[in-house]
């Protein structure tokens, strides 16, 4: 009576194709890279352009490619495929690919090979925009040799910005689950943006490695609070470390201005409050206030004053600074140091428990008889000292793997 998919559905099921894995990207320095393919990369999220089930109807073998010029990121954009169902025979529309992503890569592309490798022979004129923060050198094992990247501030007054920025920006669909682009005619965006040197028939010319935005809000009455909106580091170069080196330049450009209060992020991912968790630690160990004696004293007001006036740092960020400096100095073995520190931190993650229980108590009084109340409680009590013991381990083995990357470092 039921014998599973009819053969127009089977064969229509052969015409779906995962768009994370159709979609291949690729940061493109040589004309070789076109056909290589250790080059490509695909997205992690194609949710926002494809919809929740990140797929496209209608074709066989289908590939849409994404190839940018590593430095200016000038776009080539092809759709290839092996077959496509027929309106006339099929009586079925194929998705139209190419509209969906027209709507988030900005006009001006290439479709066709040649015009792209023609611009890549002019990417030798392309340059950095900015001003130069901040210099550094990564070991590349590959290579045999150390490569030297730069991070540069931009905004919408250099020249050719606001278009290379646009181009910049369709990555953060493809990597960022929530992405969104952001309204360029405010003034108050800064951008921050890591390049590559590399050379090529002796020329040095740049590869953009990845960005980052920060908003500038007012504090009244004369002060700003920068907040950290997106950061993307792009997949070829992930885990080398750039994002570190971002964060921090990030952090140093603001801490040299007297009208900058403190820097936050805007709803961050655990990725990035592990990289800030390291970049801070980083930047305030070696302040008096964070001395081993004083860590042992617990935390402090003065650790609040100091780390805000002299890193930018704001009280929430250095309360975990303080959680994991003092955990580096406490010897977990000895019972008493042990016990002193899991106090001190379970204190500070009851908090909001006990504001729910709060409001829970008094939910109860208006719905529920006394001794209900009690037993409730009790039930609560015990479910709490659960969750409160696996918050405090997990923000433990958080903290160690900080402590380790900066052991490294």
């Amino acid at each position: 009576f039921f014998s599973g998919l009819t053969a127009m559905e089977k064969k229509l099921a052969e015409y779906k194709c995962n768009t994370n894995e159709a979609i291949q990207l690729k940061l493109v320095r040589f004309p070789e890279d076109l056909e290589d393919d250790n080059t490509t990369f695909n997205p992690e999220y194609s949710h926002q352009v494809f919809g929740d089930d990140e797929v496209a109807f209608g074709y066989k073998g289908l590939k849409i490619l994404l190839y940018y010029i590593a430095g200016n990121l000038s776009t080539l954009f092809r759709i290839e495929y092996t077959s496509k169902v027929n309106e006339k025979f099929d009586c079925v529309e194929a998705d139209d690919v190419e509209s969906k992503i027209r709507e988030i890569i900005p006009p001006g592309f290439c479709t066709n090979t040649d015009d792209f490798v023609s611009l890549l022979e002019k990417e030798v004129n392309f340059k950095p925009f900015g001003m130069l923060l901040h210099t550094y050198s990564i070991h590349n094992e590959e290579a045999g040799e150390d490569i030297t990247y730069q991070i540069y501030k931009a905004d919408m007054t250099c020249p050719g910005f606001r278009e290379y920025h646009e181009r910049l920006q369709t990555f953060l669909m493809w990597f960022i689950e929530t992405a969104s682009f952001i309204d360029v005619d405010d003034e108050r965006w800064n951008y921050f943006l890591v390049f590559e040197k590399y050379n090529k028939d002796g020329a040095t010319l740049f590869a953009t490695v990845g960005y980052m935005t920060v908003y500038n809000y007012y504090v009244y009455p004369d002060k700003t609070r920068p907040r950290v909106s997106q950061m993307l580091v792009l997949p070829p170069f992930q885990g080398e470390g750039h994002g570190a080196q971002l964060l921090e330049t990030v952090h140093r450009y603001y801490m040299s201005s007297p009208t900058v209060l403190d820097i936050t992020a805007e709803d961050p991912s655990e990725n990035y409050v592990k990289l800030r968790d390291f970049v801070l630690v980083k930047l305030c160990q070696d302040l008096l206030c964070f001395s081993p004696v004083k860590l042992m004293q617990g935390f402090s007001q003065e650790m609040v004053m100091e780390a805000q006036q002299k890193l930018k740092i704001n009280k929430q960020h250095t309360r975990r600074v303080y959680e994991i400096l003092r955990l580096r100095a406490t010897n977990m073995g000895d019972a008493e140091q042990s016990r002193s520190y899991r106090l001190d931190v379970k204190r500070r993650l009851i908090g909001p428990y006990k504001k729910k229980q709060r409001e829970l108590a008094k939910m109860r009084r208006c719905l529920r008889p006394e001794e209900m109340t009690n037993q409730l409680n009790q039930i609560d009590l015990n479910l709490q000292r659960e969750q409160l013991e696996e918050s405090f381990q997990q923000l433990v083995s958080d903290y160690r793997r900080v402590l380790e990357r900066l052991a490294q470092a």
